[in-house]
């Protein structure tokens, strides 16, 4: 323990220095203090040290805290391998087979350990025919760890006990002037992962920093690569943009640069339809809310609003053709669905949640009789009811359908029989037996922004 606290102390008075390839930066100059770094994090790297090994909090986490970011997770990178990670601690266990990694448990904190890795040799590299790697799993050191991850503000590694930074590639520079620049020459790096392509942009959009120019360019012309990325990769990175809290400037840097054509829901198609895209940027920025107020949401319903246009279109079509509405609906959610998963393998588990939530559409237009009382207890109403209230905030169908039903739910039993529309009225009436009460005209908003706290898995 002395020891340790006279590293931290001599640490303070240093001055950034050069320890082979790598620069040196002392807590004098970056300010991010011991205390910053989560408990599991540190248990980690003091027990790694403790046995013999090099350990540091990598990654993510150190870039975010010299932006003055709350990291969402810590990991760590040691030159020890799976196995004696594991044996330094009791509480993990070894995870994967290509990457093994080593979740290490404290409480309910789960901390992640890699073993340094080395960039492989263009020669004895395996790849694709589109220079995508497709094996990249061989121990390190330090600094071979560093250069085969992808960007600079990514590549720094911070010491819990002296409060040192190690920094390989000018990624402290590069994350104090705020820019976000790829390790290497962006074509070779790009060709080795396509998804690095998606990343920059999301990385981008979710820090407020700006993409190196020569970082940027070739993703235009490189972005046909994506067409050889795996499904599942896709997904992954699909759902980490949207869910990263700042998807509506995701969304916004990819129809700038041009990746998101059949990416997402034929988002190109959507930018043209004023109505479609107001849907779409609505249910994104109720997202982002919610997820600033650290509040969970459900993929399943982010994939049927950014879906939803694609199903209405080809329904309205198929309605034209002579098909029956339900009918119709079934066999444009089924094609809608196949579609998208040549790109984007959106688990099975999603799509009944997505279809429940598209078929209740119908249903809100259908309050006469027992109907209503039946929709009342389907286990997804909320989630329909919230879609619903999307669509009346986009103008897409009238306000007063959303503010019926707010209503409705809530209503006592004599409140809703006096509500119930004439047998037949149908979502072609134009006059109602009776008004619900009569309610602001932003009422519909009010309700609508009051779902944000309540989307249903």
């Amino acid at each position: 323990m002395i020891k340790k606290f006279l590293k931290r102390v001599f640490s303070r008075s240093a001055k950034a220095k050069k320890v082979g390839n790598a620069q040196i930066i002392p807590f004098s100059l970056h300010g991010v203090p011991r205390e910053q770094i989560s408990y599991g994090a540190k248990r980690v790297t003091d027990g790694l040290q403790a046995a013999g090994f090099k350990a540091y909090v990598v990654g993510g986490a150190v870039r975010d805290l010299l932006l003055n970011k709350k990291p969402k997770d810590f990991d760590v990178a040691t030159d020890a391998t799976p196995e004696e990670v594991k044996r330094v601690f009791r509480r993990s266990r070894i995870i994967g087979r290509r990457f093994r990694l080593v979740h290490v448990m404290f409480g309910e904190e789960l901390v992640e350990v890699s073993t340094f890795r080395r960039m492989i040799e263009t020669e004895d590299a395996q790849t694709d025919d589109h220079g995508r790697l497709l094996r990249d799993n061989e121990f390190g050191d330090q600094e071979q760890d560093a250069a085969r991850r992808d960007f600079t503000a990514n590549a720094l590694f911070y010491d819990p006990t002296t409060q040192e930074i190690f920094d390989y590639h000018s990624g402290y520079k590069d994350t104090r002037d705020q820019i976000l620049r790829i390790i290497g020459d962006p074509l070779v790096r790009y060709r080795e992962d396509p998804v690095r392509m998606l990343r920059a942009v999301r990385l981008s959009a979710k820090l407020g920093i700006k993409l190196d120019a020569a970082t940027a360019a070739p993703i235009a012309q490189m972005k046909s690569l994506l067409d050889n990325v795996p499904e599942a990769r896709m997904l992954d990175e699909v759902l980490k943009m949207l869910l990263s809290g700042h998807s509506v400037e995701c969304i916004k840097q990819l129809h700038k640069m041009e990746l998101h054509h059949g990416l997402l829901p034929l988002l190109d198609v959507i930018f043209e339809q004023p109505m479609g895209e107001k849907f779409v940027m609505l249910a994104l920025k109720n997202t982002d809310e919610r997820l600033a107020q650290e509040k969970p949401v459900s993929p399943a319903f982010m994939f049927a609003a950014l879906l939803w246009h694609e199903v209405l279109a080809t329904w309205n079509t198929l309605v034209k053709q002579g098909e029956r509405p339900v009918g119709a609906m079934h066999t444009a959610m089924d094609a809608v669905l196949a579609r998208q998963k040549k790109k984007l393998a959106i688990p099975h588990r999603h799509d009944a949640v997505m279809k429940e939530i598209w078929l209740l559409q119908q249903r809100f237009d259908q309050r006469s009789g027992q109907r209503p009382y039946r929709l009342l207890e389907q286990p997804r109403f909320r989630a329909g009811f919230d879609f619903l209230l999307l669509r009346c905030a986009s103008n897409e169908v009238d306000n007063e359908l959303g503010l019926w039903w707010d209503e409705f739910q809530d209503a006592n039993e004599t409140r809703r029989q006096e509500m119930l529309q004439p047998e037949g009225m149908g979502a072609a009436a134009t006059k109602r037996r009776r008004k619900p009460r009569k309610k602001p005209m932003a009422g519909v908003q009010a309700v609508a922004q009051a779902a944000v706290e309540r989307v249903d898995e």
